[in-house]
């Protein structure tokens, strides 16, 4: 027997827990993670659904570049290998699944899960679109100059969406879609619309839209949650990281919730994931700003109540803001990346040494261009593309033995980018001593910019397309 449905319980303020289940974390996550996951929501009975987060900024950004070479690409390249092992499980058992793996083409890809149904040899499922998030068009591109003003990138313009909110997939599985193909919408509403289709919870009701927003944001990046991320060996042990299990999240009517993971799998789901999740990209707790609610978790409560699993409480909510926020992408020119290897006694100074000599060789050539240099194994991970903390010996440097140089620079031009690359390889021979393993990156570099428009001015909608 089949999961309640959705559109059968929508509005009618269901009192039955929901189970939310996390498929993936980001693009290009792990593509066996989901069964186990699907397995355990199956295994609970009940109301259920499988969320799938594939869309960072950059991420939107290339899909809108794929789009512009193929008009039928655009759409999470790993949507296939992602729902193949779930999609037929997902529908018999009446789970409904929700992603935003449409990404810059969500017509796309809906269009592709129909295909991927028929070539596994399963009935066609009910697929909807969420669209109105991409702001990319004529009419939205006026209203985002008159916004930014003289800043507004014009001629290298590649894309603006806006993060919407939930409601397009709440009425979209009240209208039956078995399976919600979303754009930007923001991550914590793939949670929140299943929840308001289930409990069928007013728009203004904001403890509650706070406490589904909590569940989405806890689950949106996976295994984050369930130790993956979190894992340090000696200082934070997590049990068989290897095989980490993706998160689920129980969530009751009155808005409490309970994370764990699925059955069978490594990773842990305590106090200090959940609390680590928790403050995840949340600059003010009580104040998280989303296009739904305005969450606050400055009294929240975190509790184990079972092995691997933890209960989160008191979540309060606050009317949601005015203004959605929109993120704009434009032509950045090129970046280019080279590497090479020093191993051995003075190792550090002789990568040194390499960086000097890529220095004065592209100003030698009439490029005298801002380089980042990084000696990887002695100092890489600050933000220093001003050389500053480069240009002292730093502690225990005479004693590295493995530092791989790292040169890198961004310029309009690409023949400038070039040079670099062909100035990094040029060292297998040149010098110094002993270098090695070269490899060299260019590519188009995206730069980004962000504003906040009118919530009146972004028309989200869902269309069944199946």
């Amino acid at each position: 027997m089949g999961s309640p449905s959705f559109s059968s319980s929508f509005g009618n303020a269901m009192t039955v827990p929901l189970l939310i289940g996390s498929g993936a974390g980001f693009s290009g996550d792990r593509t066996d993670a989901a069964l186990p996951v699907v397995r355990t929501l199956i295994a609970a009975g009940g109301p259920a659904a499988l969320i799938f987060e594939t869309l960072a900024e950059r991420t939107l950004a290339l899909a809108q570049l794929a789009r512009r070479d193929d008009p039928e690409h655009g759409y999470e390249p790993l949507l296939d290998q992602l729902l193949t092992p779930v999609l037929g499980l997902c529908l018999v058992n009446d789970i409904p699944i929700v992603g935003n793996f449409g990404a810059a083409n969500p017509r796309a890809a809906a269009r592709r899960i129909g295909e991927l149904a028929v070539e596994l040899g399963l009935p066609v499922p009910r697929v909807a679109v969420v669209e109105g998030d991409d702001l990319s068009h004529d009419e939205g591109r006026a209203l985002l100059r008159g916004i930014v003003g003289d800043t507004f990138p014009e001629a290298r313009f590649v894309c603006a969406n806006a993060y919407i909110g939930a409601q397009g997939i709440a009425d979209a599985l009240r209208d039956g879609a078995q399976v919600v193909v979303c754009g930007r919408v923001a991550d914590p509403a793939l949670a929140v619309g299943p929840a308001m289709a289930h409990f069928g919870w007013a728009w203004d009701d904001w403890n509650r839209l706070a406490a589904a927003t909590m569940a989405g944001h806890l689950l949106e990046c996976g295994a984050q949650v369930s130790g993956g991320y979190f894992a340090d060996p000696g200082m934070k042990d997590v049990p068989d990281v290897h095989a980490v299990g993706f998160p689920i999240a129980r969530l009751d009517a009155d808005g409490g919730i309970e994370i764990f993971k699925a059955a069978g799998t490594g990773g842990c789901v305590d106090l200090r994931t959940v609390k680590e999740q928790l403050l995840y990209e949340v600059h003010d707790p009580c104040a998280y700003l989303t296009p739904d609610v305005v969450a606050d978790i400055g009294e929240v409560t975190v509790a184990q109540v079972g092995p691997d699993r933890v209960a989160v409480r008191n979540i309060r909510g606050h009317a949601r803001p005015d203004t959605l926020k929109v993120n704009l992408f434009y032509q950045g020119g090129w970046i280019a990346e080279g590497e090479i290897s020093y191993a051995g006694p003075n190792a550090a100074a002789r990568a040194r040494l390499a960086a000097d000599i890529l220095g004065k060789r592209m100003k030698g050539l009439g490029f005298d261009v801002p380089i980042r240099f990084d000696l990887i194994g002695v100092l890489s991970v600050f933000a220093d593309d001003a050389g500053e903390m480069l240009a002292r010996p730093q502690p225990h440097e005479a004693e590295a033995r493995d530092v791989r140089l790292r040169a890198a620079l961004a310029h309009e031009d690409k023949a400038v980018a070039q040079a670099l690359l062909r100035e990094v390889n040029a060292l297998y021979t040149c010098g110094p001593a002993g270098g090695g393993g070269v490899r060299t990156a260019l590519r188009a570099r995206l730069n980004a910019m962000s504003c906040l428009a009118p919530r009146s001015a972004v028309a989200p909608r869902h269309t069944l397309l199946s």
